[in-house]
């Protein structure tokens, strides 16, 4: 009996290798791949929607703009504990079940922060939201599991091509619709997308039983610190994901106040379309996942992070220069994207059975990043406007740098 594998036609003999790490062609399609992509994306953009938003939530519910990116850290704070709590579930249960089951309850959390009569309804949605929007990360785990070990970097270079393109065009799908219809609509059209999205999932993803650990909930959240204790790759990459995501959220958390503030008094519309510019980014660097398959992704990593540092001078002349302030978002997404691709092509193939639980330990890191880089974007444009918050991601960048050149002969 044959069977129709997401999008590949697949003999009863191959099924058996779905759970092998010797499979020899991959068992995922590259249509199937866009899908994954375009899903995580969408669930990733829920958590970013707030970014061009912040001066318009801060007006409606009164938070001070030194306070507002408190709604930017809630939701990457809790995306965190998503990370933790609800990611190794994917080395457990079935997947399918587990990606659909998270995408419909986001729907009702969408609809909660769209409806909400008060801050503290705001942030109750909002930390709901971002627990849940962790169903991109056992997607990740989901495809590099299908994927054959030699185009592995590949596909996980698409589907989280997806993700950073998501995170981007967010703020332009956030600007249009405010503009047009005021912030909460931007939620309440998300839910409608997601709960689409859910049910396309629902049907295009395996039936298939994973071979699963035979562990407890408690005893596969305590192997994420058995992880790190026995994989030194995971640590390297994981604080290298720490440092270049709060480098990109100190950029992107605070770069609606001064394109909002005169003189350049910029609309949500138009301060939304820079994040088209940072789509051309990932593009080009979607490429970084063939590099590390190839076994050059410390060579890319080092190139990626240089220029993660040179961008913050074309970004710190964004008051005299939007078009200096296009080229270092290029840069800037450029380079976060291809070291994000790298990192995870790399942990992804040190323990095939922990998929889920590699995925969520570095994740985690990110996450923190995220929130770090979004107070402290917020706060120091308070105190010394966009060149300290410039100054603060060159800062950032630097270590990042450092960090690579000291560990980057460390197996």
């Amino acid at each position: 009996m044959t069977v129709d594998y997401i999008g590949k036609h697949v003999e009863p003999a191959q099924e058996a290798l779905i759970s092998s790490e010797s499979a020899p062609a991959s068992l995922i399609s590259r249509n199937v791949a866009l899908l994954f992509a375009i899903a995580c994306g969408l669930a990733v953009a829920n958590i970013y929607y707030a970014q061009p938003l912040l001066d318009a939530i801060s007006n409606e519910f009164g938070i001070t703009h030194s306070s507002v990116g408190i709604v930017i850290t809630i939701t990457q704070v809790c995306y965190a504990l998503g990370l933790l709590l609800l990611v190794p579930l994917g080395d457990l249960l079935n997947r399918r079940w587990l990606i659909a089951g998270q995408m419909l309850v986001s729907v009702l959390a969408l609809i909660v922060v769209g409806t909400a009569p008060t801050s503290m309804v705001l942030f109750i949605g909002i930390a709901a939201v971002g627990l849940l929007a962790v169903v991109t990360q056992t997607l990740v785990a989901f495809a590099a599991t299908l994927a054959a070990p030699a185009e592995r970097g590949r596909t996980v270079g698409v589907v989280t091509s997806g993700i950073v393109i998501g995170i981007l065009l967010a703020r332009t799908f956030a600007g249009v619709l405010t503009d047009l219809a005021g912030w909460r609509s931007v939620y309440l059209v998300s839910a409608v997308l997601t709960l689409i999205m859910a049910c396309v999932l629902f049907r295009v993803l395996p039936h298939y039983e994973q071979k699963r650990e035979s562990l407890s909930y408690l005893q596969l959240l305590h192997s994420l610190l058995t992880l790190f204790a026995q994989e030194r790759i995971l640590r390297i990459r994981a604080a290298l994901a720490l440092m270049i995501f709060t480098a990109f959220s100190i950029f992107w958390t605070s770069l609606v106040l001064p394109l909002s503030a005169p003189p350049l008094s910029l609309s949500h519309t138009a301060i939304g379309a820079f994040g088209l510019a940072g789509v051309a980014g990932a593009l080009a660097a979607a490429r970084a996942g063939r590099l590390a398959d190839r076994g050059l992704g410390q060579r890319t990593t080092g190139v990626a992070l240089i220029l993660l540092l040179i961008s913050w001078l074309p970004i710190s002349y964004t008051q005299h220069s939007l078009l200096a302030l296009v080229v270092g978002i290029v840069l800037l997404d450029l380079a976060v994207q291809a070291v994000h691709v790298t990192n995870q092509s790399m942990i992804l193939t040190l323990r095939p059975e922990a998929r889920s639980r590699l995925t969520a330990g570095y994740m985690i890191f990110y996450s923190i990043g995220s929130a770090t880089g979004s107070i402290a974007s917020t706060s120091i444009y308070v105190y010394s406007g966009w060149n300290g918050v410039c100054l603060l991601g060159a800062i950032v960048s630097a270590l990042a740098l450092l960090f690579w050149v000291l560990t980057r002969r460390l197996k």
